[in-house]
């Protein structure tokens, strides 16, 4: 049997495993450390649920999941909108921050040197990190900037005096674009209630992109990094300096 499966085995079946190995180790990378995992638990569930209900002949239970199942690719569609668009996008555009090591570095940097000085007098900062996920539709509610990324220009942005401290700065390249944007907020339902407007902002951006943003809360001073819709919060300059390279190669 062994040796029949070899005998006829072609480059072209060596090809197909190859392809569809690569789509679900991309999907996995999509998906992971984001609400899609809960979600695919859920739908798992759902699947064991009418298999035990058709086994114990629970007919009405199994009537009811057979219409949902039946629905499924519509379901899917629903519940994992934001990663499939997201997706979509990764496969359309290139990489775009990092192609210059050492201007990544540098921003990274003087990010880090911002946040420990806003942490340190509780002013409040929002910076997103564009990847490979373009974000022209909210640096457009922005005001246009297109200058290094410095400390100095990080302050001035933030001060409670300047016109565009309430919005967010996006860094594309390691360069800041736009300074002022309006970004999408959470929706949800999980993000606690204490949770302020710049952090539910990040949350918001980077569930339905790839973007990295930092926050500084000017309630307590605590930074936060947040990633693919998930916040890790009260860190300092040297863990976030840690995590921005990281993530960012």
């Amino acid at each position: 049997m062994i040796q029949q499966v070899v005998a006829n085995f072609r480059l072209a079946d060596l090809a197909d495993i190859l392809i569809v190995a690569g789509l679900f180790y991309w999907s996995i990378a999509l998906i992971r450390g984001t609400r899609a995992v809960q979600m695919l638990i859920g739908l798992g569930f759902v699947g064991l649920l009418y298999v035990v209900s058709q086994y114990f002949e629970l007919f009405t239970l199994a009537w009811i999941l057979t219409q949902v199942l039946s629905s499924v690719l519509l379901v899917v569609v629903v519940l994992f909108q934001n990663e499939i668009r997201r997706g979509l996008m990764q496969v359309g555009r290139g990489r775009i921050f990092g192609r210059d090591g050492a201007r990544t570095e540098h921003a990274v940097e003087e990010i880090a040197r911002a946040a420990s000085a806003f942490s340190g007098r509780r002013v409040g900062m929002l910076v997103v990190l564009e990847r490979e996920v373009g974000l022209n539709e909210h640096i457009e509610s922005g005001t246009l900037v297109d200058a290094q990324v410095s400390r100095e220009l990080l302050e001035s942005i933030f001060q409670s005096s300047s016109p565009l401290h309430d919005g967010a700065v996006v860094i594309r390249n390691g360069r800041i674009l736009a300074a002022g944007c309006f970004l999408p907020l959470t929706t949800n339902p999980a993000t606690k209630r204490a949770v302020g407007s710049r952090h539910r902002a990040a949350l918001g951006i980077t569930e339905e992109s790839d973007a990295i943003a930092v926050v500084v809360s000017e309630e307590d001073g605590q930074i936060s990094l947040v990633t693919a819709g998930q916040m890790v919060r009260d860190i300092d300059a040297t863990g976030l300096r840690r995590r921005l390279l990281e993530a960012l190669r």
